[in-house]
């Protein structure tokens, strides 16, 4: 992402189908009233590590009747990457080795790298028809000389949009399980379901849940997330070592925006139906755009989260090379599929702008699509030659 903000600053007029946001922002009421606090002494004080008492009640009441996890316990954190570099820390050693799929999050690579003091990553294939985790691969992992300690997955997928079925979770579960292996399965696109997949939260000792307030409720820029973890007679060490994480880090996310979270979500599931079932219009937007590439399930994927995942033209590997042709020529930004370790491919998210600049958006990258599908990268390359390329 920060390569992306550097191209589209040398670019003026881009537009951006990039960065993985929504365009509404919390409840209007939620954050006036944790505003109207503000100058009480409590929101300069430090408070509990691992969240204040009221929203760790509330998100142990959601997951239970939303999520159906039984037995959880809570802590927030001050957005659901500090959420994932804690749970890298907390628990990996330097010996230890972790999965991820391709393609995979980005943040979540850097986040073992940087934090798994020489945890090695292995990097499981998917299929590549459903974009669905190898678990024959990985059950084969697992029972190697050298089984993983830690296997990530996320539901839906950043960056494919693509829901992994409840049978697939199970599975993931019993395996990790089996081999003493945590699963961290990160949720936090669990409210943008368009595809008619259900989400699932499998529940078991060894598995963790991440989610984040970001997305849903609009609040990326204040930083709420939360882990879930199974309340067993182990959990009192994991809380420990995760409070020890926090409170070296951000002690704690801050008093307002926990505010500001518990208040969005009292807003309900009404609120939150009324702003994801506006994605809708984005979502087909960015599916006629990507006409030219394919169908859903040949050549396109997902719908789900907040993304679509699609397959360059035969030539067209050098995804990096197309995206930056498509910032400077036609003024519309995307992820390169390289990314995710996954080359040839891009992903196009359709959670911001609104419908009507979105539109706008998706049809500059219609045109562009359908210039790469009729001259194949040699449009590129063309660019490349006048001396404009980067």
């Amino acid at each position: 992402m920060v390569q992306m903000r550097r191209l589209l600053g040398s670019v003026d007029g881009v537009l951006s189908l990039g960065q993985g946001a929504v365009f509404w922002a919390p409840p209007a009421e939620a954050i006036a009233e944790a505003a109207a606090h503000a100058h009480e002494p409590l929101y300069s004080q430090y408070g509990a590590d691992e969240g204040i008492s009221e929203l760790r009640a509330a998100l142990e009441r959601k997951i239970k009747d939303v999520n159906k996890l039984e037995g959880y316990k809570v802590m927030v954190t001050a957005g659901a990457n500090q959420a994932l570099v804690s749970l890298m820390l907390t628990l990996l050693d330097p010996s230890d080795r972790a999965v991820l799929f391709r393609p995979y999050y980005f943040n979540t690579l850097m986040a073992i790298q940087m934090t798994g003091g020489g945890a090695s990553v292995v990097l499981g294939p998917s299929d590549p028809e459903t974009w669905h985790p190898d678990l024959d691969w990985l059950e084969e992992e697992l029972k190697g000389p050298r089984p993983p300690k830690l296997v990530y997955v996320v539901s839906p997928c950043n960056p494919t949009g693509v829901t992994v079925p409840r049978a697939k979770l199970e599975r993931l579960a019993e395996l990790t399980g089996a081999a003493g292996a945590w699963l961290l399965l990160d949720n936090t696109y669990e409210a943008f379901r368009y595809s008619g997949e259900a989400h699932f939260c499998p529940s078991a000792p060894n598995v963790i849940h991440l989610f984040s307030f970001s997305k849903a409720h609009g609040a990326m820029g204040w930083r709420v997330g939360y882990i879930a973890y199974a309340d067993t007679d182990n959990s009192d060490f994991l809380g420990l070592q995760l409070v020890k994480v926090q409170d070296t880090i951000p002690i704690h996310a801050a008093h307002m925006s926990q505010q500001v979270a518990l208040r969005a979500l009292r807003a309900g599931p009404e609120w939150l139906g009324g702003r994801i079932s506006q994605l809708r219009q984005n979502r087909e937007a960015a599916l006629a755009a990507l006409a030219p590439l394919g169908s859903m399930g040949k050549g396109i994927w997902g719908g789900d989260a907040i993304y679509l995942w699609a397959r360059l033209p035969p030539g067209c590997d050098d995804d990096r090379a197309v995206v930056a042709w498509l910032v400077h020529v036609h003024k519309v930004a995307v992820i390169p599929g390289s990314a995710c370790g996954t080359e040839g491919h891009i992903r196009v998210a359709f959670g911001q702008p609104a419908p009507d600049e979105f539109r706008e958006a998706a049809g500059r990258l219609g045109s562009a699509l359908r210039q790469l599908t009729a001259e194949g990268f040699a449009a590129v390359q063309a660019w490349r030659d006048r001396g404009q390329g980067v």
